[in-house]
């Protein structure tokens, strides 16, 4: 299963796979019904979660059946509950690239105020590239743009545009993927250009940077007030291990 499905996502364009996908997971979920593992976001209990990822990055236990949902979205679910009011106040969401997993959820909280937005998925209402933002300034309350950055030109750009849309005071949550453990400063070559190439510095063919340890501070570069929040750690252990939560990952909030 782990090779069917890292040839699925390695090969067959994401846009198309966030249409196919939903219909042969259903199928999928039969087979792991169980109640050791649960989705904390659709509330959906399995034996285990399916693997995902590619080549020497796939991980068992890690894809939703039902919601689509991965490990850091499971993470990131739990904090909107206990760290902000983005699931009980009014607010205004930009939703950057919009994970399936959370858009029924959000479109069905009658105090959010709810855009999605995206340069080519199939699931986002407007179409936008992130370097160029078409909203006016300080339009939203927080935005959303969860592995986004390691695909663009110009993060630094990116960031600053999310940081215009966004009103005062307001935040946004914008998680990399940490590809490679201990790395300090990001790596990013504009030579490597062929997707063979860059499958192999960067871990996938449309990765046009590697993420280290110093993202908050390309964050704070784009004028955020950044907050790096371990907060995976202050969880109990069971309950990392009951939702197949990632194990060491940091929550980058940035403030306007």
């Amino acid at each position: 299963m782990k090779k069917i499905i890292g040839w699925v996502i390695r090969y067959i364009p994401r846009k198309y796979l966030q249409l196919i996908s939903p219909l042969a997971l259903r199928v999928l979920a039969l087979f792991y019904r169980g109640k050791i593992v649960q989705c904390p976001i659709c509330g959906s209990q399995f034996k285990k979660f399916l693997p995902y990822g590619r080549g020497q990055f796939a991980r068992a236990n890690a894809l939703c059946p039902n919601c689509q949902s991965l490990e850091r979205h499971r993470l990131l679910w739990l904090y909107f509950q206990a760290k902000t009011d983005l699931l009980q106040a009014p607010n205004k969401l930009l939703h950057i690239a919009p994970e399936v997993c959370f858009i029924k959820p959000f479109r069905k909280l009658p105090s959010l105020d709810y855009t999605t937005a995206d340069l080519e998925s199939p699931l986002a209402e407007v179409k936008m590239d992130v370097h160029e933002i078409p909203f006016e300034d300080n339009t939203f309350d927080i935005v959303l743009c969860n592995h986004v950055m390691e695909h663009v030109r110009d993060d630094i750009q990116a960031m600053r545009e999310i940081r215009r849309v966004l009103k005062p005071e307001g935040w946004a949550i914008m998680q990399v993927p940490m590809m490679k453990e201990g790395l300090v400063e990001t790596f990013e070559d504009d030579s490597i250009v062929s997707p063979s190439e860059r499958f192999k510095v960067y871990g996938q063919e449309d990765h046009v940077r590697l993420y280290g340890s110093d993202y908050g501070q390309r964050m704070e570069k784009a004028g955020f007030d950044v907050l790096e929040d371990p907060f995976v750690l202050e969880l109990d252990p069971e309950l990392v291990k009951k939702h197949s939560l990632p194990s060491r990952e940091i929550i980058y909030r940035g403030f306007k």
